[in-house]
């Protein structure tokens, strides 16, 4: 059997398995449904806006967050991309087009190009679907109905092997995926044609340092493609660094002493 197929047929179980078992509230782990009113109102809340590290690291396009990466998101997003809850992937999608609608801007319904992060071939074996794939077509059936001309346009490729980036900091993850994804030829002919007449916006699930979404950025640039923002479904907390908060809290000192 083929990798797509085996991929395929873990989804159908996984589909199964979740018509056939009772499932508790992925987001709180209560009630007898995958996601309780209250868990989809943490999602479905009109929040959306700007989001990602401060400062910006160079190269990170303008990027918009449907909501701070907390629970019950974090849950959420952890159950379907690492435990198979495959039925969130409607409201996260819903919840990603949210961001997506807030990196456009103001002005009426129109044609956009998302563009998903990509996943391994390893990771999509592990996990039985490409989690971040079906997000970002459920997000652009949700633009869709918004009256927006959305197409997905999965083109980013890993071209060579990274570290794992758990307990690296940020400037060693920026280090660790410099160069590691590209567009190659076939995937660059379908985004040239996809690409024409709609605004690119690079999708994740979420944001913590911004090296991913720097390093597609840089691909899709170096393929003649620049993206016009990133959006994500979650985004960790923006917080400048430390002597970012020393300094800003010693001018505000300043500023408080007449005549200094």
């Amino acid at each position: 059997m083929t990798t797509t197929g085996s991929s395929r047929l873990a989804v159908g179980l996984l589909d199964l398995l979740e018509l056939l078992l009772p499932a508790e509230c992925a987001g709180c782990r209560t009630g007898h449904s995958q996601l309780c009113p209250g868990c989809r109102a943490a999602l479905s809340d009109p929040r959306a806006g700007p989001a990602g590290p401060l400062p910006a690291p160079p190269g990170l396009p303008p990027l918009h967050a449907a909501a701070p990466y907390a629970d019950p998101v974090r849950q959420l997003l952890i159950a379907h991309k690492e435990r198979g809850a495959l039925r969130l992937a409607g409201p996260l999608g819903l919840a990603l087009a949210g961001a997506v609608r807030s990196a456009l801007g103001p002005g009426p319904p129109g044609p956009v190009l998302l563009v998903p992060m990509p996943s391994t071939r390893q990771a999509v074996r592990a996990r039985g679907h490409d989690p971040m794939l079906r997000l970002a077509r459920a997000a652009a059936r949700a633009l869709g109905r918004a009256g927006h001309q959305a197409q997905v346009c999965a083109v980013l490729r890993h071209g060579r092997a990274v570290a794992d980036q758990s307990g690296l900091s940020a400037a060693e993850r920026h280090r660790n995926l410099r160069g590691a994804l590209g567009v190659p030829g076939r995937a660059a002919a379908r985004l040239a044609a996809q690409a024409r007449g709609r605004p690119l916006i690079l999708v994740d699930d979420l944001v913590t340092t911004g090296a991913s979404l720097t390093e597609a950025a840089r691909a899709l640039r170096a393929a003649g493609h620049p993206p016009h923002a990133a959006a994500t479904v979650a985004a960790t907390v923006r917080r400048a660094p430390a002597r970012h908060r020393a300094a800003a809290r010693q001018a505000s000192r300043g500023a408080a002493i007449p005549g200094s």
